[in-house]
């Protein structure tokens, strides 16, 4: 739903890395400003201006300006928010001289010149996402958003909340008219979409006030946070029945004519194909791996990259699997560890609570131990949480929701726990380490709060970075000690593998057209993922192009710079300070983050 921003989207697509002619002089400053003093009010104004157009983005902020609103998703405000975007940067270009800037302020030119760039490349494809997918839609979207990031502290933020189930119905329309648009031009989403769509749509709207049922998702949430006020008995009773009204009336609307536009549409999906079908599919595709990457990598050399780094890994599961004396090859062990009871938690509620017991150690076992890696630690706190029930047919396998600036919210780690048979004990302990710490919440959670940076880095996202981190903090647990059991080893080679594999399953399916069964039959060749998980994933990139390559593609880089810095300061190298050349700026082009290690090392080199 809501995008942190600016110019931008949290899906951060890429534009070339060249920065333009500098502009002219700017006038002269008024006594006792400095240049980068005004030039961080510049573009913390401009993150203001843009947020203000998001009612979702204020709340995922911690802010409760039009609290009451959603956004709007209508084809105009995009065109708005673009010509916002390319405003400012002509007025930044007007205003400001980049050479009379610091370089802190600089790097932060540049990326905001980038930022509105790869916004303006983008925005071409913006109506090649489809908005009703196995990742996802808005009949999730919606109740996701209103539980997790709509406080309800005051009576008038229950109103508000009430007013957002209503304008929910219009969100719905808005989103439905942009599918039968896209359909229109012949951008149809696969068949497979279809049904765990309707499924999960149908589940919001099961229950009170729905039904005869016990009360529906969202009524629940409701209930439970109005209760929670300091307000009179019969006010609550009011709002709940508002609630109830807002439920079965607007809010219910909006899912039956969400079901009517699938009902429209579907007919008009041919099969499970690739980017490649689309019109102009091959530059869409292409435009998708430079967002994704923040590179210019094509499609074949990736689908190259990925064969290499299978091989690799592959060879290096087999040398545990001598170790724990296997006898058979790769694929009988793999069999062996997705079929065998020792490696998995019984499929109920018990073994769904073992599961985030497990979960929760893991990091708290890292927690304690990070000092000796990292000089600072975010202040947010990270909480383990299962999927929702209503939300487990479309939500991934574990993720990430970061927390409120404010520290109103914490940073959540969830799992999916919707069949324990296909969760794999060897891969928690990697999966907590990528989704939680030294993972994603020590690079989002970090990086929102850094101060001397505009708004902008602060809440900025891209995906090969993000990702990127992710998959190298998997390999931390290495240097701190963890990963004792070989069958854990194992599970995080098998998670490393996983990223191997999306690098030749996406662009095999976008660049060399793969069908759905080939991709998820090389899937079961070369990974230890559930039989769940490989469908769930092979359909996510089908839905998502470009976006599996991110989490390879960024790792093999950071990877290279510790390898380089290490070589180049010998004795002088300290993990912690190459930590915070990684993730003191917040995220990172790759080629930016190149430089920026590069400019660490030599002030390294030259404290010695």
């Amino acid at each position: 739903m809501a995008l942190l921003l600016i110019g931008a989207c949290t899906a951060a697509p890429h534009a070339p890395a060249s920065v333009s002619e500098l502009p002219a002089p700017p006038p002269q400053l008024p006594a006792g400003e400095t240049d980068d003093a005004r030039f961080l009010a510049f573009l913390d104004a401009a993150f203001d201006e843009a947020a203000a157009r998001s009612p979702e983005t204020l709340t995922g902020l911690g802010i409760k300006t039009h609290y009451d609103r959603l956004d709007d998703y209508t084809d105009a405000e995009a065109e708005r928010q673009r010509a916002l975007s390319e405003a400012k940067l002509a007025e930044m270009k007007a205003k400001f001289d980049v050479a009379r800037l610091s370089p802190a302020a600089q790097l932060s030119y540049r990326l905001f010149e980038y930022s509105v760039m790869q916004g303006r490349e983008q925005h071409r494809w913006r109506d090649y996402g489809f908005p009703f997918s196995t990742n996802g839609s808005p009949a999730g979207d919606i109740p996701v958003f209103l539980i997790n990031q709509h406080r309800v502290d005051s009576v008038a933020d229950a109103k508000a909340y009430v007013a957002r189930l209503r304008d929910s119905e219009r969100v719905m329309r808005e989103i439905s008219d942009r599918a039968l648009r896209q359909a229109e031009k012949g951008i149809v989403p696969p068949k497979f979409n279809f049904a765990p769509v309707r499924a999960d749509a149908k589940r919001v709207i099961t229950g009170a006030p729905f039904d005869q049922g016990a009360d529906s998702t969202l009524l629940a949430d409701f209930r439970k946070k109005v209760n929670a006020l300091d307000a009179p008995a019969e006010v609550k009773v009011r709002l709940i029945g508002e609630a109830n009204a807002a439920l079965s009336g607007p809010f219910r609307r909006g899912i039956q004519t969400m079901l009517r536009t699938l009902d429209t549409i579907e007919p008009k999906a041919t099969g499970n194909q690739g980017a490649w079908s689309l019109p102009d599919g091959a530059d869409y595709y292409a435009a998708r791996l430079r967002a994704s990457t923040t590179t210019n990598l094509s499609a074949d050399r990736i689908h190259e990259i990925g064969l290499s780094e299978v091989a690799r890994i592959q060879k290096e599961m087999e040398a545990i699997k001598e170790r724990v004396g296997f006898r058979g090859n790769l694929q009988a062990f793999f069999q062996h560890i997705k079929n065998g009871s020792q490696f998995k938690y019984p499929n109920s509620d018990a073994g769904r609570q073992a599961y985030l017991t497990e979960a929760k150690a893991l990091i708290a076992q890292v927690m304690a131990k990070a000092p000796t890696l990292f000089r600072r630690l975010p202040k947010a706190p990270l909480e383990v949480r299962a999927v929702e029930t209503w939300r487990q047919e479309t939500a991934s396998v574990a993720f990430y929701n970061p927390p409120t600036p404010d520290g109103s919210r914490p940073g959540i780690y969830y799992v999916n726990l919707a069949d324990m048979n296909q969760v794999l004990k060897p891969q928690i302990e990697s999966i907590s380490y990528h989704e939680g710490a030294p993972g994603h919440h020590f690079q989002i959670a970090l990086q929102q709060e850094l101060t001397g940076i505009p708004k902008f880095r602060r809440f900025g996202f891209y995906g090969a970075y993000v990702e990127g981190w992710g998959l190298y903090a998997e390999r931390l647990g290495r240097e701190m000690g963890f990963y004792q059991d070989p069958y854990s080893e194992f599970g995080h080679l098998s998670l490393e593998l996983w990223r191997a594999v999306r690098l030749v399953t996406d662009t095999g399916i976008h660049g060399k057209r793969w069908t759905r069964e080939q991709a998820i039959r090389y899937f079961q060749d070369n990974s230890l993922l559930s039989e769940r998980d490989i469908v769930k994933e092979v359909e996510r990139y089908f839905n998502w192009p470009g976006q599996a390559t991110s989490y390879k593609i960024g790792q093999l880089k950071i990877v290279e710079l510790r390898q380089r810095a290490e070589r180049e300061l010998g004795p002088r190298f300290d993990v912690r300070d190459f930590h915070a050349a990684v993730l003191e700026n917040g995220a990172l082009p790759l080629d930016i983050l190149e430089q920026q290690v590069a400019a660490y090392i030599a002030a390294k080199t030259q404290e010695g």
